[in-house]
């Protein structure tokens, strides 16, 4: 069993260092954006997990990544889904998301 949770352990980081990966890059456009003056940010987001897009439950990192972007004064205005596949064939949700300033 040692092998099996530490294998899940390192799953886990791993999943926490792409999800704080994506934050950190959605903060950086957000910035950007809002500094170059633009009036409308559009923004993909996958989730950072390879979860299942069947289920129902949370999407990894996706929350984190809208809140990033929220903190530097802007408030999503609207968003539509769309599937992803990574090279592993792995689905992955995704969402198209529109920023407007505040």
């Amino acid at each position: 069993m040692g092998f099996i949770n530490n294998a899940k352990a390192f799953g886990a980081e791993f999943v926490e260092s792409i999800k704080n990966a994506k934050v950190h890059g959605a903060t950086d456009e957000a910035r950007t954006a809002y500094a170059e003056g633009r009036a409308v940010l559009v923004y993909k987001i996958i989730e950072a997990s390879g979860g299942s897009i069947d289920y129902t439950g949370p999407m990894a990192g996706v929350g984190e990544q809208i809140e990033a972007i929220e903190a530097e004064g802007w408030a999503l205005a609207n968003m539509a889904t769309v599937e992803n596949k990574t090279l592993s064939g792995d689905e992955r949700a995704g969402l198209i998301c529109v920023f407007r300033r505040r």
